[in-house]
This record gives structure tokens, C-alpha cells and sequence, in this order.
């Protein structure tokens, strides 16, 4: 297997997500960072090596075809919008994602800074979060968030597919905070599945039908447990009063996580839909591809064995001519 993205890198503290488009003309620009991506990641972290920084790169499925060609990524398609009779999750534009994380925000605000150096003029911003720890992990809503990752080998086999890479989904959820805080502590943990204060998953006996833990544990014909990396983080904006939970989940396979949101927002059976609906919606919803650190690698060998001939030697990508 080729080596991948630090996909698997411990669970940080803080973190920013960007989402971009890339503009007509811009290509070439966007390669040149891939390629140069890694480095970039290591002069920042050298600097503080302690902060434990990594950096995961995603393409959209236009944004493959425009900047790399084929083949693509087997499964890569554009998000799947949902509509539900109750819920609705959007599809929403992104040609990169940037998933930076640290135990601090500066060296991610740093890294961030210099990809947009390069980027700035050939890319517009979709999206921007800054997520943050919040106490012990724990989500907005009160509960502690990931405890349910899968470790070690158990999560390369769920999240890189036989390439090295990895199929990401992001989705940017508000919480309605008043309604939230208004319910008793015993149905907040109801609506999620867990208990509140000890993170202890309720037994199957107790768990409702629609508490979030139970439509997203998901399950194949023969048994086998189907599960995700996330690396979810609480965002908020005091000026805004939006409060809420940047979603990333990373699988080997984008089917696991979609059939996780078809149960959220659909239901499983139709219309016994995830209740933390009710309290949170998403505002965004996106797909990217995460190819591996050695694809990411080889664009930069790849173009410079192409120079002689004009081709960037991916995909139909030609070297723009001289001014």
C-alpha cells in the first residue's frame, strides 16, 4: 500500500477546515501546492514539533477530472443531497478541502496562511471553520464526540482503501442551542443514546430507535461492524450566535458513511429519523478523495519529467504558454 495522508494522526486540539473552489485557469497553480503540499506541512511543523501538526488534502470529483484526469478514484462521485419529509442535507460546492490540525491554533492558522499564499488568486473560499477543543471532548450539545473511532489496524482497514487513500464527507451542522438546553438532561441523552456525564453507550434494551448512536451503528448481512474515522470538531461565533459541530468522517469507502446519513436524514425504516435533527442542521455537505502521500509526492516528479514536452503529464493538463 502506498503511504497515506496522516489520515490516522491522533485527535488534535484544534483545527481548520477549508473548503475551495478553483477558478478557470487556476490548475496548474493547484497542482504545483499539491505537490509541494507535504513540505510546506514540515517547515511549520519543524518550528514546533511538539504540536503534533498534520495536514490532509481532499479533490472533489469535478475538481479531479479538471486537475488530474483519469483514472479517478472508483467511488468518487459529488455528495448525494438528501431530502427527507422532515430533514434536508444539502449538497454544496468544494473543490479542495484542507483539514489542518494541531494541539494549538497557530501553527494551523500558519499553514493555512501559506496554502492561501499560493492559492489566494486561483481559488475562492467556499467554507472556513476554525474548530477547537472543547473540555474533554466534547461536542457543543454537552456529549463527548469520537469515542467510538475505530484504533490501529482496525482503523486503516476502515478508512484507507487499497491505494493509500481515503474517502472524506464533510458537513457543517448549526445547533439550536435554546431548544437543546431546554431538555432535560435524562432526553438529551435519549436523543443521543449515551449518557451524558460518564459517555457509557445505553444498552440495546434502552437505546430508542432514533437516538443518534443506534442509526449510526451500522451493521452488513453477515454481522460485520461498518465504521468511520471522524475528527469532529465544535466551532462557534458569538458575533453570529452560530454554534455548532464541523462533521469529517473518513472511510475507506464513501458508501459506509452515506448509508450512516441516509439512516440520519431518511430514517431506518423510512421516517424514524435521527432526533438530533431536530436540534442540528447541516449547512453544508461535501465528498472529496484523499489520494495518498506518494500520489501527492508524484505530482511533483511527474511534472518536472514532463517539462521537455509541455504536458504536466496528468490527466490533459498542459503548461500554460508564456506571456
Amino acid at each position: 500500500m502506498n503511504e497515506p495522508q496522516p489520515v490516522l494522526s491522533p485527535l488534535a486540539s484544534a483545527a481548520i477546515f477549508l473548503v475551495l473552489t478553483v477558478d478557470e485557469g487556476g490548475e496548474e497553480t493547484v497542482v504545483d501546492l499539491l505537490a509541494d503540499l507535504a513540505g510546506l506541512a514540515r517547515t511549520v511543523a519543524f518550528r514546533v514539533p511538539e504540536q503534533g501538526l498534520a495536514c490532509v488534502a481532499g479533490i472533489g470529483s469535478a475538481a479531479w477530472d479538471r486537475l488530474l484526469g483519469a483514472p479517478r478514484p472508483a467511488e468518487l462521485h459529488p455528495f448525494p443531497e438528501l431530502t427527507g419529509t422532515r430533514h434536508h442535507a444539502p449538497s454544496t460546492p468544494g473543490d479542495l478541502l484542507f483539514h489542518i490540525r494541531s494541539n494549538e491554533l497557530g501553527p494551523c492558522w500558519e499553514l493555512a496562511s501559506l496554502i492561501m499564499d499560493r492559492l489566494g488568486r486561483v481559488c475562492r473560499v467556499a467554507d472556513e471553520v476554525h474548530g477547537f477543543r472543547y473540555f474533554d471532548r466534547r461536542d457543543l450539545l454537552g456529549f463527548v464526540d469520537g469515542s467510538e473511532n475505530p484504533q490501529g489496524r482496525a482503523a486503516a482497514r476502515a478508512v484507507l482503501d487499497d491505494d493509500g487513500g481515503s474517502y472524506v464527507i464533510v458537513q457543517k451542522y448549526l445547533h439550536r442551542m435554546a431548544a437543546w438546553t431546554a431538555l432535560p438532561t435524562e432526553e438529551q441523552e435519549r436523543v443521543v443514546g449515551r449518557s451524558k456525564a460518564a459517555n457509557v453507550e445505553m444498552s440495546d434494551e434502552t437505546k430508542p430507535a432514533n437516538s443518534h448512536v443506534a442509526l449510526n451503528t451500522i451493521y452488513d448481512p453477515d454481522g460485520t461492524q461498518r465504521q468511520i474515522l471522524r475528527d469532529n470538531m465544535p466551532f462557534g461565533s458569538l458575533t453570529h450566535g452560530e454554534y455548532g459541530t464541523y462533521f469529517i468522517g473518513y472511510a475507506a469507502t464513501p458508501a459506509v458513511t452515506e448509508r450512516m446519513l441516509r439512516n440520519m436524514f431518511l430514517g431506518d425504516p423510512p421516517g424514524n429519523t435521527d432526533r438530533i435533527l431536530d436540534f442540528s442542521t447541516a449547512v453544508t455537505g461535501t465528498l472529496f478523495y484523499a489520494p495518498s502521500a506518494d500520489f501527492l509526492d508524484g505530482l511533483g516528479s511527474t511534472k518536472a519529467a514532463a517539462v521537455s514536452d509541455g504536458s504536466l503529464g496528468i490527466g490533459n493538463l498542459k503548461r500554460s504558454a508564456a506571456p
